[in-house]
């Protein structure tokens, strides 16, 4: 069975094991103070393993390396064809 933790207005937390389909208990059972609400807590996530990074980052940086030697050969080919005009001319 899982573990609840619940707090009452009163400052006093307590934990309370029941099924999820039972109902939360109504009352503080330190001071009877009522309503007592739920404590969640953040849950630990830990990306482990080779496919986090490689997935993520990896290839994003291939993406823009081809994009820049793309962009360089367009710019030598302008060049080239620029010169041929002028030597023709």
């Amino acid at each position: 069975m899982p573990t609840y933790e619940y707090k009452c207005p009163n400052g006093h937390v307590f934990e309370v094991f029941k099924r999820i389909s039972e109902p939360a208990p109504e009352k503080c059972p330190v001071c009877d103070a009522s309503p007592v609400e739920t404590v969640l807590y953040p849950v630990p996530v830990h990306f482990r393993g080779s496919g986090f990074y490689s997935t993520d980052y990896g290839r994003g940086r291939g993406k823009k390396e081809q994009a820049k030697d793309t962009s360089d050969t367009e710019k030598k080919s302008d060049t080239s064809t620029s010169e041929k005009k002028a030597a023709e001319a």
